[in-house]
């Protein structure tokens, strides 16, 4: 099981910042949101993973390297913990291949398919974090298991999805047949939403390879390739567990930040009396 992190966007949303820091090195306090997955992959135990960037992003590479000077100060200083927090993921290999086009997600994910070769990979998008166990990547590879098909990751969402893309659920329950997109209020076929995790298997590539070969010019997406797959019986949904954090705009980035922060004590203690602040006002 290979994990494909997409990492190539301009990151325009969060302007003037990511014009020279990519966006997927913006903090959630103090940890880089693309450090979320690469501890989500690790944790499900993906020990390949291959990051897609381009150009203006190499501190991408040298994040995940080893950094020897501060490692030989903390070592001298006898300070430990800070050692552990620099230290690459063990037993990790990552391959950093660069998008030289931005022609959309479709055009990024085929750099990489003599990467991935053979393999079932899981994909995910920096915008779209996830706290709580099992990880996500984990849930996935568990349904992929029991179905041998390509997975898609869902929310349920009980009230309006017409800001959605939303999934249409085969008799079963378990199949995609389609993706419905930003559905009318009372059309939508589910509350199934669709979120930027999934899993596919080696066949999707080829799919992807095919498209491309029709594409007329413009962005090129990965719906094609998913399209085939659903078409065919191939597609299934897992609806994930835990706390979903989309950092894709800052208003949502603003929001994961004070949501993990509530997870870890010291900060959380922070958070408290802020609100005792605005309460007293």
């Amino acid at each position: 099981m290979k994990g494909i992190i997409v990492a190539a966007g301009y990151g325009t949303r969060f302007l003037p910042v990511t014009k020279t820091i990519p966006k997927e090195m913006l903090p959630v306090v103090n940890v880089p949101s693309i450090a979320f997955i690469v501890d989500e992959f690790v944790k499900s135990g993906i020990e390949d993973i291959i990051i897609i960037s381009s150009r203006r992003k190499k501190v991408l590479e040298d994040y995940f390297d080893r950094e020897i000077e501060l490692e030989t100060v903390f070592e001298k200083e006898g300070k430990l913990d800070r050692l552990e927090r620099i230290k690459p993921p063990a037993n990790v290999r990552f391959a950093f291949v660069r998008q030289q086009r931005m022609l959309g997600t479709g055009h990024a994910l085929l750099q990489v398919k003599g990467l991935v070769g053979n393999d079932p990979c899981v994909v995910a998008y920096p915008d779209d974090l996830h706290l709580g166990e099992p990880p996500l990547a984990a849930q996935l590879i568990s349904a992929w298991r029991e179905t041998g098909c390509s997975v898609m990751a869902s929310v349920y969402e009980p009230w309006d999805v017409s800001r959605y893309g939303v999934l249409d659920i085969a008799a079963d329950g378990k199949h995609v047949r389609a993706i419905v997109e930003k559905p009318g209020r009372g059309t939508e076929p589910s509350h199934e939403v669709s979120i930027g995790r999934y899993l596919y298997t080696p066949e999707f590539f080829n799919y992807l390879e095919e498209g491309w070969e029709r594409h007329e010019g413009g962005e090129y997406y990965h719906i094609y390739a998913l399209n085939k797959l659903m078409n065919e019986g191939k597609v299934v949904y897992r609806r994930c567990s835990g706390q979903r954090l989309d950092t894709g705009e800052p208003e949502g980035y603003l929001d994961a930040i004070l949501r993990y922060a509530d997870t870890v004590p010291s900060l959380r203690k922070v958070l408290d009396a802020y609100m005792a602040e605005r309460m007293g006002k």
